[in-house]
């Protein structure tokens, strides 16, 4: 298994680790207009891991409050990126399309050990003609868990009965839960791509 950062052979900003969000939390593909694609990689000087995101824009009233760090996140349009280490350490960093953000650390399943972590910078821009957003988050290397060796991407939009759970790997079970951490996948699974894909 691969742990994090990536061997000699994996080139900072020329190389993408990439996680399709394409299928629902029980399983089933999510429709075209819903894909989400995140990706990682780091910069040359190996203080931050990247993370972008090319999402749908569904239009769902943002949070209260200016861009930033902002509480309780996941009650919005997000898309989520838990990174996951020994110990059932992981991070969760959650980006929205209209600058806000959020980062927490975690020891188990929801078992919060730090919240409202400031990333170095995140930026996001919103395309409503083409109905689409992207986001790019500066997370610091000394962040990531230890024996970093499984992730897992999630997308949350609309509201109600109509509330749509998106991931790359499917935790299953009777209702969504994105905390179902043996149902996250390898960094051996990731495609790896070179050069732009956004």
């Amino acid at each position: 298994m691969k742990h994090w950062p990536p061997g000699v052979l994996f080139r900072p900003e020329l190389d993408w680790m990439l996680l399709p969000v394409a299928r629902s939390w029980d399983g089933t593909p999510a429709r075209d207009d819903e894909i989400v694609k995140v990706g990682l990689t780091f910069e040359s000087e190996a203080k931050h891991l990247l993370v972008d995101v090319v999402a749908p824009f569904h239009g769902d009233p943002p949070p209260p409050g200016p861009p930033g760090s902002t509480p309780r996140l996941w009650e919005h349009e997000v898309v989520e990126l838990m990174l996951l280490g020994d110990d059932q350490r992981y991070l969760e960093i959650e980006l929205a399309p209209g600058g806000h953000y959020l980062v927490l650390e975690l020891h188990g399943a929801r078992n919060i050990l730090r919240e409202g972590m400031a990333l170095t910078s995140y930026e996001a821009t919103i395309d409503r003609e083409a109905r689409s957003w992207r986001g790019r988050a500066r997370v610091p290397i000394r962040w990531l868990p230890e024996g970093l060796g499984r992730v897992n991407a999630f997308a949350i939009h609309g509201a109600g009965e109509a509330r749509r759970y998106l991931c790359w790997r499917a935790p299953g079970g009777e209702q969504p839960d994105f905390h179902q951490l043996e149902a996250f996948g390898s960094l051996d699974d990731l495609m790896v791509v070179s050069g732009a894909w956004r």
